[in-house]
């Protein structure tokens, strides 16, 4: 008897692995998220919108229509690689979960207070628990448990698509949904894209985010923040992250308006600024990190000039008589601006 059972052992080992072999090639391709559309038809769907919708244009420049709306999706922030692809962000995070102090003016004088990321998370669980419901029925209950509560602010995502011109006609008819992801309760709007050699660069209050496609496949699977301390206080809706950029040294440099950062180094170094905007620095991965500037107002997409000084704009106060601004940021300044002086 024993002999019979040492000879059928590798015949069920064998068959078993037979059987999973067939049941993995059966298994149904991972969807890539890709929409394509014939080349023919979105030239012609271009053309139509050129045609209906004629821009007033200066002498010296010519519009033509890259990416058509059925492929283009609300962009928030693009970059081009040297490929000639084109990578976008879109917030579906704007609408319900980025709010506007202006709309909760009640809120103005705790919010200021807070000093971290974590003080913002303990606030919005306090102030939309589940027990105070009933005052926050304007906050959708997007999860649908009846409650309208913080859990409802765990349900929309942020996104980042990559649009293609396959055949090279001019026209884009190829988009992919890259990363579908970001929805804690404390995550903001995705403001920022940068596309540098294999590295995807996004920024979304309270990390800045280094993404890579390990496997070909288009999707962004692997991430790691290299930064963290974005987005303290609930100030005005749009002064949240943006702004990526490589800098002439080769660091990666971006930016958050007023509502703050307070937050460490991989060094373990301090860098407290929870009441004003900063530029930040930092090379690819993350170390040798420092703030180059802070007291801005709302800073948002900045330029390197051919000498190397960083350009940028700042809103005004929104307060009579004050103008938008462009500013030359020069490394170590503060520029003079808290966000507690917004309200006063």
């Amino acid at each position: 008897m024993h002999k019979n059972c040492t000879y059928l052992f590798p015949i069920a080992v064998l068959l078993s692995g037979l059987f999973l072999t067939g049941c993995q090639k059966e298994k149904e391709p991972i969807d890539k998220r890709i929409k394509q559309l014939d080349p023919k038809t979105t030239v012609e769907m271009a053309r139509s919108i050129e045609t209906a919708v004629p821009a007033e244009l200066d002498e010296d420049f010519t519009l033509k229509i890259w990416g058509v709306d059925s492929l283009v999706a609300d962009p928030v922030s693009i970059d081009i690689d040297d490929q000639g692809k084109l990578y976008y962000t879109r917030t579906n995070r704007q609408k319900n979960v980025e709010f506007d102090i202006r709309g909760h003016q009640d809120w103005e004088i705790e919010s200021i207070h807070l000093q971290d990321v974590e003080d913002k998370r303990a606030f919005l669980h306090n102030t939309l628990s589940p027990e105070n419901s009933k005052k926050n029925e304007w906050l959708a209950d997007l999860n649908g448990d009846g409650s309208h509560d913080w859990k409802d602010m765990l349900v929309d995502k942020e996104h980042v698509y990559r649009l293609e011109d396959t055949n090279g006609d001019g026209v884009a008819d190829l988009s992919q949904l890259m990363i579908d992801d970001f929805n804690e309760e404390v995550t903001d709007a995705m403001g920022g894209i940068l596309k540098h050699g294999d590295d995807l660069f996004v920024n979304i209050a309270p990390d800045m985010w280094r993404f890579k496609d390990k496997d070909g496949d288009g999707i962004a699977e692997e991430k790691t923040s290299i930064s963290h301390g974005y987005g303290v206080h609930v100030g005005f809706g749009g002064h949240g992250m943006s702004g990526i950029e490589v800098g002439p040294e080769g660091k990666i440099y971006w930016q958050i308006g007023d509502i703050g950062f307070n937050g460490k180094g991989p060094d373990g170094q301090k860098w407290e600024h929870p009441n004003s905007g900063v530029i930040v620095r930092s090379n690819p991965d993350g170390s040798d990190f420092e703030v180059f500037s802070y007291g801005n107002r709302n800073t948002h997409e900045f330029v390197f000039d051919e000498y190397g000084n960083l350009i940028s704009e700042d809103n005004d106060g929104d307060h009579p008589g004050e103008s938008e601004r462009i500013v030359y940021v020069v490394n170590g300044a503060d520029i003079g601006w808290r966000i507690n002086w917004q309200f006063g």
